[in-house]
């Protein structure tokens, strides 16, 4: 077997085994291999396969070459435009995917209702994969589960516009501008508001799986989770009308 390589940043940890990836599973895992069993046979691009379990009980799942974004990186429009493109045929391509009943997510157990699909949940631009300057893939889809569109577009511009962080508010309206046009469907007051209400339940859901003792999320806390997103949204909310009036 090849040599173990730890990969940083995920929830709960990811180890590199020559052409895969190794994560430990829980509850989720049979309804996220679900998702992914369909996305492929879907042919949606930018997705990990899904190559089983292993012996000591994690999934094996296909090595997507490229480059992660750092914390502190802001991508380029292209980039960006790129990852709201591929969340928007993502969406597209999952809502023929129904699963009937509750089904254990990592979010706790929850049931497909009318106007939802199944969302990646965790579409930050560190979840991104790039190649030769453009987006490939998206990864980590340990977190997904049903939830609404809008809600999936909210979290990934708070790390890929960045909002997280005041950027100026003219430059923040003028990348919104492209993801409101690239993704067709949402109006920026919309989208900004989705992403108070986004990221404030993240947060909550952070603290959630601390309190149940799931180890991965509790591993946030080493980066002062939750109360760093409640911080960065209630700045937020002091630049939110800002950017919209330069929108």
């Amino acid at each position: 077997m090849s040599e173990e390589t730890h990969l940083p940043g995920a929830v709960g940890g990811v180890t590199r085994i020559g052409r895969t990836v190794r994560r430990p599973t829980g509850p989720w895992t049979p309804a996220v291999h679900e998702l992914l069993a369909y996305l492929e046979a879907q042919g949606l691009r930018g997705v990990p396969d899904v190559e089983g379990i292993d012996d000591e009980g994690r999934e094996v799942l296909s090595y997507v070459e490229g480059r992660g974004v750092p914390a502190d990186e802001v991508v380029l429009d292209s980039v960006l435009v790129e990852a709201v493109e591929w969340l928007r045929e993502y969406h597209d391509v999952v809502e023929g995917f129904r699963p009937s009943g509750v089904r254990p997510w990592r979010g706790g157990e929850a049931e497909l209702q009318d106007g939802q699909v199944i969302c990646h949940h965790d579409p930050g631009a560190y979840n991104w994969i790039i190649q030769s300057g453009h987006f490939v893939a998206m990864i980590d889809w340990d977190m997904a589960g049903p939830g609404r569109r809008v809600d999936d577009l909210a979290f990934l511009v708070w790390t890929g516009i960045p909002l997280y962080r005041d950027i100026g508010v003219e430059e923040a309206a003028r990348r919104l501008d492209l993801v409101v046009e690239a993704y067709g469907e949402f109006g920026p007051m919309t989208l900004l508001d989705a992403v108070v209400d986004r990221m404030s339940t993240a947060a909550d859901r952070i603290q959630a799986g601390i309190d149940r003792g799931d180890s991965g999320i509790a591993n946030l806390q080493k980066v002062g989770e939750p109360q760093r997103t409640r911080d960065r949204v209630a700045a937020f909310r002091g630049r939110k009308d800002a950017i919209l009036d330069a929108f």
